[in-house]
């Protein structure tokens, strides 16, 4: 199945492919593969910062080997949670990865527990983990939102902007002059990835990046998610916009609180 994907206003118009290509039958996916290519940026840029870090190579696998599988699990099941009336009535349906339905605030939880949870037993600098981890997540971020554009989905609502998005899958419209909302994200997130690596010239305390990534991670979804047809709603709420305000309070109380504490020691 092909979407055809096209900004008028600007002259631009695609055909992309939803499968690459099979595997003894079975379809791969190009959302799949843009997701695979998001976590190898990601796991290179932190294998990277680890040789520069007091944090051993083992540690860092073993990391990685727990975290993954349990950020996929966790970004199941907050998507399933949140589109439980799609789910109650074949619970089988949860397992079924192949249909879609993975929420990336779910995937950020639980590699920030996993991470938590292993340095405490460990005995690690978590704030010095996380800092790798905040990079890593918004270059991954970055790439795995141009999985959305191939399958035509996270767009927003109707607009009369100058760079408005036309989906079309087969002879059906699926979605016509809407805000690119993949786009927006994918964009914030690459200048968030300049943004944590300038500071990290700088940074005062550990832990400062992963601040710094909730503050402005949150920040750009909050806007952006404002904007999206499909969000994952609790009652009247858009569940990605409480956490994201959540998520903008913390990280700046973490934040002011640490650099209060540095300044009380400079004194």
């Amino acid at each position: 199945m092909k979407n055809g994907i096209s900004f008028p206003g600007l002259g631009l118009s695609f055909e992309v492919s939803r499968s690459l290509f099979s595997v003894f039958g079975v379809p791969v996916y190009t959302y799949g593969l843009l997701i695979a290519l998001g976590v190898c940026l990601a796991f290179l840029y932190a294998v990277r910062e680890v040789k520069r870090s007091n944090i051993t190579q083992d540690d860092f696998l073993n990391m990685f080997i727990i975290g993954l599988p349990v950020a996929i699990v966790c970004a199941r099941l907050y998507y399933c949670i949140f589109s439980w009336d799609s789910y109650k009535d074949d619970l089988w349906q949860i397992l079924n990865l192949r249909g879609g339905g993975l929420a990336i605030y779910g995937g950020v939880i639980g590699a920030a527990l996993s991470v938590l949870i292993y340095c405490r037993v460990k005995k690690l600098s978590v704030g010095s983990v996380l800092d790798i981890l905040a990079v890593g997540l918004l270059i991954g971020q970055t790439v795995g939102r141009w999985g959305n554009f191939v399958n035509g989905e996270a767009f927003g609502a109707e607009c009369n902007l100058p760079w408005t998005m036309t989906i079309v899958r087969g002879t059906r419209t699926i979605a016509e002059s809407v805000h690119p909302t993949f786009l927006y994200e994918s964009l914030w997130n690459a200048a968030g990835v300049g943004v944590l690596l300038l500071l990290k010239r700088k940074k005062v305390f550990e832990g400062e990046l992963a601040c710094c990534y909730m503050v402005w991670y949150g920040l750009g979804r909050f806007m952006i998610e404002g904007l999206r047809a499909d969000s994952l709603m609790l009652g009247p709420l858009r569940v990605s916009q409480v956490l994201s305000a959540l998520l903008v309070v913390a990280g700046l109380i973490l934040i002011i609180k640490n650099y209060k504490k540095h300044l009380t020691r400079s004194e």
